[in-house]
C-alpha cells in the first residue's frame, strides 16, 4: 500500500512490505530492507541494511519526530483522502471532519457565513465529552451536513468551507 509523508517541505510516496528478514520500503525505485528494535534498556535501533542507528521516536497524532545521526526530523502522515481532496483544487482545510463519532450539540454558523480562523463552528459530543471544531483558516461556510442532534460517524464530513 502507498502512503505519504512530509519530511519538511517534501512529500515522499513509500511503500512497506514484509520481507522474510524484515521489512521492505520502497521510496521511489530503490528499495531498502529496514527494521525497528527496541532494547532492554528502551533504547530503539533502527537497522537499514547493514547499518545500525540509534534512534529517538516521538509521535503525536499523525506527527513522528525521529532523532537520529544528531538530527531531528519531523514527518507528517498525509491521510488518502486530504491528497485526494489537495489533487481535485479543493484544499485539506475546506472540510471539516468528525474526529471521532458523535452527535452535534451546538452550531455556531450558518450556510453562506464568513468565518475566521479559530472561530467557533460547532460543538460536538463523543461519550459524554464535547468537543469545538473551529475553523482552519478564513472561508465561507459552504454547507453543514449533519443537524442538532444528529449522529454521525468518525471521519464524517461535518461542514465544508469555501474560500472568500
Amino acid at each position: 500500500m502507498q502512503h505519504a509523508f512530509k519530511l519538511g517541505e517534501a512529500e515522499h510516496n513509500v511503500a512497506l512490505a514484509r520481507s522474510r528478514s524484515a521489512y521492505c520500503l520502497y521510496v521511489g525505485d530503490a528499495v531498502l530492507e529496514i527494521d525497528l528494535n527496541t532494547a532492554a534498556d528502551g533504547r530503539a535501533w533502527l537497522t537499514v541494511g547493514e547499518r545500525h542507528i540509534e534512534v529517538v521516536i516521538a509521535t503525536r497524532g499523525d506527527e513522528v519526530f525521529v532523532h537520529l545521526d544528531g538530527e531531528a526530523h519531523a514527518l507528517r502522515y498525509r491521510h488518502p483522502l486530504d491528497r485526494l481532496a489537495a489533487q481535485g483544487g479543493g484544499g485539506t482545510e475546506d472540510g471539516i471532519f468528525a474526529p471521532m463519532p458523535g452527535s452535534i450539540v451546538s452550531i455556531a454558523v450558518a450556510a453562506g457565513d464568513t468565518v475566521t480562523k479559530g472561530q467557533t463552528l460547532l460543538v460536538m459530543e463523543s461519550m459524554k465529552m464535547e468537543t469545538t471544531l473551529i475553523a482552519p483558516r478564513d472561508g465561507v461556510v459552504a454547507a453543514i451536513r449533519y443537524e442538532k442532534a444528529q449522529s454521525f460517524e468518525r471521519d464524517a464530513l461535518l461542514l465544508s468551507l469555501e474560500p472568500l
